[in-house]
């Protein structure tokens, strides 16, 4: 930048803004030069020139138009060459401006447009033919200058507006708005509003001007009196608008002006007398209508009304208003009695909802009169109450008159009276005077009965056929009818029960209803409460004890239960107790029961009791098979009978009962003893055998188990030959006997090996005499029965 400048000539003209909108433009001949980056001093400090925007008017017919030329004075050393960049040349809008390279003139290509493009910024180049940058960029700046090219326009195609009747002049009614596209910083967007002419709506209504408008503002007002809506609906004016301060480019609007209404006129009846006629004994029912006038604008607030009624003391009209015709409408709301009144006038006043204005005259408020004539009917008779209420007590005798003087006709004609629903058919009704009695007995206990109230229904018909109905409520108060019964009038006493406080539990029922029922007191008689006493509980539960330490057995105890009704009723009940040992949870037993077991289960002590006697006979099991193993031998007498020996006891006392293995084919071999044996495991002293049972047995179900067992025979017969006869009655025993498994079950014993060579003893019958019999076989048994061989030796 030191020492290197660039000069700038621009057109005189157009630096100094000489054009005016009465001149052409003239050709500029020459260019000014001038260096836009050459410094001059200022004491010590360098400051660049400052370079005043280019001035371009738009809309120009000269075109390609040479605006300014730029140049460095690197020409002296050598050749330059210009460039130009920015909006309006390589950018957009492109192709508006262009540079020389080699002269550095700027030109404008195109008429410009300043409504679209205001001004223009660009950057020029100072460049070496290499393309080296010889001076920094400079900014030039090109503003666009405006003409009075664009017409005004009103925003609005029709501008609407209101203005109330009767307004005072200068009164603002509204504004209108246009706009100018030009430069609103010159003349040319400088508007000017105006009235060009006026029409009232009817035609000719209104001849004078009654508006005028601001000429800068475009404000609307009014210039004079005599708006009256009446008269003159509405308005439409004539708009005008103008640039350059009125005498510029124009253009027309228009603004129609509507005249508003005010409440001026108060509503006024027509006409102002009425004559109108209600049937009576009907409500909410139309009687008439009122008409009225009222000028001012139909469907507003001015327009519609509001009635009132005066003379109406009872309140029994009302007055409406019909929104489409603003008449009143008058309607019965209470019932009329022709009886009563014949006619009813009425007074009605007539306002509008909006308050008038104080330009209304000042007139009274408009009223008129109505006269009503009630029209006689033939009227229904009237019960004097409904529901008919009677409170009766539920034992009331038949023939009871209940209720009488129950209904009245408003026309006093004769009545007719009938009972209508009575579904008991508990009530009788006199035709001619109405009076109700009771024709049967009332029962509570009715399902027609509710929350102690019994409905029925009366009829009753006047002369000229109309009835009315009503209902009966008859309310029905609870009697002491029925005496308590005693529950339970038997049951069980424990024979401590005097030490523990226990004792038989007595309640009593009542067919009545409270407040005659519970409580209940029980007592006994005189010669009851020696031994007994009754204690209570609460109000329907006590306790029958004894008093003394009873006897088991059958006790009889008078109780006497009352109840709390009015008259207090009793009834006298026999007890039969049973006075017993109890068990631990206190159920009465026998006195075996009680010691042995309950009807739940087995108590603790029988547990005991059971336990001592398996291991008692535990205990005889052992020894029975210590007898059997290890007693001494026995000799059996020849000729004798079978198995008898020479000792004192009989070989029959050794036999041990087991228990049976069932039904079916194997029973007889169970009675018959037949069992596994094997003689080397027999026991040392020849002639006895040890069969051992193993497992548990079952119990039998075909009988109860638990019980005593029947005696078995343990002595045998004194002669050996009724030795049968006692084995079947150990037979017996073991089938009569509960505790033993049922047939066809399993005995289990253990195997004792194979290939014996004794046969079974079954084989041996017992039943034949010696000389039947061969026992050669038994020197075949082994040395074992080398003794019951010699012994039955035929030798």
């Amino acid at each position: 930048m030191e020492g290197r400048m660039l000069m700038l000539v621009v057109l005189g003209s157009l630096i100094s803004q000489a054009w005016t909108s009465s001149q052409t433009r003239q050709k500029h001949s020459e260019l000014h030069t001038m260096h836009p980056w050459r410094k001059h001093l200022s004491g010590r400090v360098k400051r660049d020139w400052i370079i005043p925007p280019i001035r371009v008017l738009e809309n120009s017919k000269q075109i390609p138009e040479d605006l300014v030329q730029i140049k460095s004075d690197k020409i002296f050393t050598g050749e330059v060459i210009y460039k130009l960049e920015g909006p309006g040349v390589d950018q957009e809008p492109k192709n508006f401006f262009e540079i020389d390279d080699q002269t550095g003139i700027i030109r404008c290509k195109r008429p410009l447009d300043r409504e679209k493009h205001r001004s223009f910024t660009l950057k020029a180049f100072a460049l070496s033919p290499s393309g080296e940058r010889l001076e920094n960029p400079t900014t030039i700046e090109i503003m666009v200058l405006d003409q009075n090219d664009n017409r005004p326009a009103f925003t609005k195609k029709q501008f609407e507006g209101s203005v109330p009747e009767f307004s005072i002049p200068g009164t603002s009614v509204m504004s209108v708005v246009a706009n100018d596209a030009d430069d609103p910083m010159t003349e040319n967007a400088m508007l000017s509003y105006s009235i060009l002419a006026q029409e009232s709506i009817p035609a000719n209504a209104v001849t004078k001007t009654m508006f005028g408008i601001n000429n800068e503002t475009g404000a609307i007002y009014t210039r004079d009196v005599g708006l009256d809506r009446e008269v003159v609906k509405s308005f439409k004016l004539k708009l005008q608008v103008a640039d350059m301060g009125g005498m510029g480019l124009t253009s027309e609007g228009v603004a129609v002006i509507h005249v508003s209404d005010i409440n001026n006129h108060a509503p006024q009846f027509s006409p102002v007398k009425y004559n109108m006629l209600a049937v009576e004994n009907r409500q909410d029912v139309e009687v008439g209508r009122v008409n009225v006038t009222d000028r001012d604008d139909r469907g507003t607030g001015n327009w519609e009304v509001k009635y009132s009624i005066y003379n109406d003391p009872h309140r029994s009209f009302s007055i409406s208003t019909d929104p489409a015709t603003n008449q009143g409408i008058l309607t019965v709301v209470k019932a009329l009695d022709f009886e009563a009144q014949h006619e009813h006038t009425l007074i009605l006043t007539v306002e509008n909802f909006n308050p008038l204005s104080n330009k209304a005259p000042n007139l009274p408020v408009s009223s008129a009169t109505v006269m009503v004539t009630v029209v006689n009917e033939n009227e229904a008779p009237n019960f004097k109450e409904d529901p008919i209420q009677i409170v009766v007590p539920e034992s009331v005798a038949p023939g009871t008159l209940l209720k009488t003087n129950i209904a009245y006709d408003p026309d006093n004609s004769e009545l007719r009276y009938e009972i209508s629903r009575d579904p008991e058919q508990w009530l009788d009704i006199d035709a001619v005077t109405g009076d109700i009695r009771v024709k049967r007995t009332f029962n509570m206990r009715s399902p027609h009965v509710k929350n102690s109230m019994y409905t029925a229904a009366v009829k009753v018909t006047d002369a000229g056929g109309v009835s009315t109905t009503a209902t009966l409520a008859i309310t029905l108060k609870e009697t002491n009818d029925f005496a308590p019964e005693l529950y339970p009038q038997s049951g069980t006493v424990c024979k401590d029960a005097r030490k523990k406080h226990s004792g038989l539990i007595l309640t009593a029922t009542d067919q009545d209803l409270a407040p005659h029922t519970a409580p209940f007191i029980f007592e006994l008689l005189e010669d009851m409460s020696h031994n007994w006493t009754v204690i209570e509980i609460n109000g329907t539960h006590a306790r029958l004890q004894p008093l003394v330490d009873l006897e088991t057995g059958e006790y009889a105890v008078t109780v006497l239960v009352s109840d709390s009704g009015s008259p207090v009723l009793s009834s006298i009940a026999q007890v039969n107790v049973t006075v017993c040992i109890c068990d631990s949870f206190g159920d009465c037993k026998s006195e075996a029961g009680a010691i042995f077991g309950s009807t739940v289960g087995i108590n603790f002590i029988a547990l005991l009791i059971i336990m001592a006697c398996i291991a008692f006979l535990l205990l005889l099991l052992l020894l029975a098979v210590a007898i059997t193993s290890c007693g001494r031998r026995h000799h059996i007498k020849k000729k004798a009978g079978l198995l008898v020996g020479d000792s004192e006891d009989d070989i029959r006392d050794n036999v041990l009962n087991y228990d049976e293995q069932g039904g079916g084919e194997e029973d007889e071999n169970a009675f018959n003893i037949d069992m596994l044996w094997n003689p080397h495991d027999a026991p040392s002293t020849p002639g006895s055998y040890c069969p051992v049972p193993r497992g548990k047995q079952p119990l039998r179900k075909d009988a109860p188990h638990n019980l005593p067992s029947p005696i078995y025979p343990r002595r045998p017969p004194a002669d050996p030959t009724d030795i049968e006869d006692y084995i079947n009655d150990g037979l017996e025993a073991a089938d009569n006997d509960p505790n033993v498994p049922p047939y066809d079950t399993a005995l289990i014993y253990d195997f004792e090996g194979e290939g014996s060579l004794a046969g079974s003893l079954s084989s041996i019958a017992s039943g034949s005499s010696d000389g039947d019999q061969d026992y050669d076989y038994l020197n075949d048994w082994g040395p074992r029965f080398q003794k019951l061989a010699n012994l039955y030796d035929p030798r």
